[in-house]
């Protein structure tokens, strides 16, 4: 009778926890899974924002694929985010090797990491707005010192308004701002890794390079694997600090700062361009191609463990 009561007792109990997991259930169901089919739904319409959607096929699919401006606003997206990975993971790699060298031990790693986190905690907007006067071509800090030190004084440089510098420069500012992170997911990788390996390899007098190259860098594969992935799913998804410095979803100068995100917005946010239907096979289009990568990356980083 005593155990017919407990185990009553403990099944009502179990019971009432789905009441406190309803709330969160519902809200997720509401803002993340239902925008997601109604997403894809809409992806085979022509629903302009209003009225009653009409089902159009894969015609806005086949609009996406041979549409040129998508690819090259995929072009430019790629371009700032080939420097902005290259440049973020350059130089939390290049942090890593020496705050993780065994022979010299560097000290205060806690300080700079809150120091070299700081920038990924500033808004985006704020990042945008300082960097855009910094570079103003006719009041911005840098052109004034350039012009100090006797370079470009009568000709300074529009940063901002030449095509073959303004996005290397946005995806060196992202770089700037993320680094940060990555080396935060690598130093703490390099700290799971068992130190008898580094000791072992400063015994048999191997150089940081080498020891970096051959063993922190092949235990650090999963934390690779993730932070690529990551970086790339964030690179290709980027469009507050493109928008914000291009001065809306044209991304001056000349688009070469319009992001496939922003080329979505153009047709499903702003005012005569309504076409929600075609944003949203942009939406789909980009996951797709997000997703394609991923499992090459996910799968070649298998094949090397292997």
């Amino acid at each position: 009778m005593m155990n017919s009561r407990k185990s009553n007792k403990l099944g009502k109990r179990n019971h009432m926890a789905y009441l406190f997991i309803i709330p969160f259930v519902v809200t997720f169901l509401i803002f993340s899974v239902y925008p997601v089919f109604r997403t894809l739904f809409l992806s085979f319409t022509n629903f302009k924002g209003f009225g009653t959607p009409e089902f159009v096929g894969i015609d806005n699919y086949t609009r996406v694929i041979g549409d040129k401006f998508f690819w090259k606003a995929m072009g430019n997206t790629t371009k700032i985010w080939g420097v902005n990975i290259v440049l973020q993971l350059g130089i939390a790699f290049l942090l890593t090797v020496v705050f993780s060298d065994i022979k010299y031990r560097m000290r205060g790693l806690g300080f700079f990491r809150a120091v070299f986190y700081l920038p990924n905690i500033i808004a985006a907007t704020s990042v945008a707005f300082l960097f855009k006067f910094l570079f103003d071509w006719r009041y911005g800090t840098i052109n004034q010192l350039l012009a100090f030190v006797g370079i470009n004084k009568t000709n300074p440089i529009d940063w901002w308004g030449r095509v073959d510098v303004a996005p290397y420069l946005v995806g060196t500012i992202g770089a700037w701002m993320w680094f940060g992170n990555s080396f935060i997911l690598l130093m703490a990788g390099v700290q799971g890794i068992n130190k008898d390996f580094f000791e072992a390899a400063a015994i048999d007098g191997a150089g940081r390079w080498k020891v970096f190259g051959k063993i922190t860098i092949p235990l650090l594969r999963p934390i690779l694997l993730y932070v690529g992935i990551t970086s790339l799913i964030g690179g290709l998804q980027m469009f507050d600090l493109p928008f914000l410095i291009g001065e809306g979803a044209i991304g001056k100068p000349s688009g070469s700062l319009q992001t496939v995100i922003m080329y979505l917005y153009k047709f499903g946010f702003e005012t005569g361009t309504h076409q929600v239907g075609y944003a949203a096979a942009i939406a789909y289009t980009l996951f797709a191609i997000i997703l394609v990568i991923s499992v090459i990356q996910f799968r070649l980083m298998r094949e090397k463990e292997e």
